[in-house]
């Protein structure tokens, strides 16, 4: 079990690479665009394209990917990013783990 200290420089750690790597995407020239003026407020209707959510998933794969390489590359550097990062997250809540992991299909296992 981790302990207290590591657990809140892994909820650092997270915020920071999800605001760097995710927020600071194309994910932000979605939200600062101007509303959809016919779904506004309607559950149920996706204001994201198909390419958007590919361009959004791809920038935080490749960001998150970038980000652990550095924490093994240049530790430095990657204390410098976090920093950084956490700019952004000073007003977030802290991550909490899910209630449960869902648990994986036998078949599933056998492929890992």
């Amino acid at each position: 079990m981790s302990t207290d200290l590591e657990r809140r420089q892994i909820a650092r750690e997270s915020k920071a690479i999800v605001a760097l790597a995710f927020r600071n995407g194309p994910i932000e020239q979605i939200h600062a665009g101007p509303s959809c003026p016919t779904c506004t407020g309607q559950a149920g209707f996706s204001r994201i394209t198909d390419d958007e959510m590919k361009s959004i998933m791809r920038n935080a794969v490749n960001r998150l990917y970038e980000f652990l390489l550095l924490k093994e590359e240049d530790p430095v550097e990657y204390e410098s990013e976090i920093q950084f990062g956490e700019r952004y997250t000073a007003r977030w809540d802290e991550p909490q783990m899910p209630r449960k992991r869902p648990a994986k299909p036998a078949d599933r296992q056998s492929t890992l």
